[in-house]
């Protein structure tokens, strides 16, 4: 009797450690679905968040990339002329085996006071890896993210100064060498699959990451468009995640043998303040008090608020 109590106790346990309750398994597919789709937002583009630089570290480095009147813009929304929506992370849901799980090594840039890429999508207990660009340091703090219990904090480590960085020329071009890197295993609480990761000493830093627990999923580029194939024959969901929107965008989607099926999703921009940084008029703080002979040039991009 002890030993069945004990036998269950260890699979409860182990249920209870599986991030969504079950184990994806890996099988061939001979005859599996292609879902391909598109993913836009309809209003005007949400309003940025803002970050006035002379209020953080290394204005003039980070200003590379600023509006040109001292301010740092968070570009959350990347939107086409057609409305396509970048960085959309679309993923299926209820799905229990399929293909290989074998998903790349997530690799994220500190470059010019920016993490690339933006987004990343990884499996829980997977390690990511940060490498700072830049010739100023960076501290790393990553937060696992939900909307009923609040975040909880991942980690929190320094990024030290590329030692490596080369600054040469009049107009002081920069060669981005990578230094020391930073390794940091993600495991996030049962239910949960969002966390970022923000700089501590330049807040406009954001890099978002999506643990799934299968591989059937894809990350939208400037045309909005995904694609996701190999899928096993079955009806699943199909959810849609944006990093500046509260919620997840969800359709019932029907895979057949060898066929193709179109799906499409549409946000709606959100209106209004998004946040309380934002552009504003500040007579005691504005590109004056850094001095007369400094300026903050956008020599690696021009922000359009």
């Amino acid at each position: 009797m002890e030993g069945r109590v004990f036998i269950v106790a260890m699979v409860v346990g182990l249920l209870s450690w599986l991030p969504y309750g079950f184990a994806y398994q890996e099988i061939p597919i001979t005859d599996g679905g292609t879902i391909r789709g598109k993913v836009t937002i309809t209003g005007m583009k949400p309003r940025p968040m803002a970050f006035n630089l002379v209020t953080i570290p290394d204005p003039v480095y980070c200003g590379r990339i600023s509006t040109g009147t001292g301010w740092r813009l968070v570009e959350d929304f990347i939107i086409g002329p057609d409305g396509s929506l970048k960085d959309v992370v679309v993923m299926l849901s209820g799905i229990r085996q399929g293909k290989p799980f074998r998903l790349p090594k997530v690799r994220i840039e500190a470059i010019d006071c920016e993490f690339v890429p933006f987004i990343n999508v990884l499996k829980d207990r997977d390690e990511i890896t940060v490498i700072n660009m830049d010739p100023v340091e960076h501290d790393i703090q990553g937060y696992e993210t939900a909307r009923v219990r609040g975040a909880r904090v991942l980690f929190n480590r320094p990024l030290p100064m590329n030692p490596f960085h080369k600054v040469f020329g009049l107009i002081h071009s920069h060669q981005h060498l990578p230094g020391e890197p930073m390794v940091q295993a993600i495991h996030l609480r049962k239910g949960r699959n969002i966390f970022v990761m923000q700089c501590g000493f330049h807040p406009y830093m954001f890099s978002w990451g999506v643990v799934v627990d299968n591989p059937y999923y894809a990350i939208t580029k400037e045309d909005g468009l995904f694609e996701i194939s190999d899928v096993p024959p079955g009806e699943y969901t199909l959810k849609a995640w944006h990093a500046g929107m509260k919620q997840y965008l969800e359709q019932p989607v029907v895979v057949q043998p060898n066929k193709v099926v179109t799906v499409h999703f549409q946000y709606t921009a959100p209106k209004g303040r998004r946040s309380v940084h934002e552009m504003q008029d500040n007579p005691h703080f504005g590109l004056e008090i850094l001095g007369e002979d400094v300026k903050i040039i956008p020599s690696v991009r021009l922000q359009k608020p």
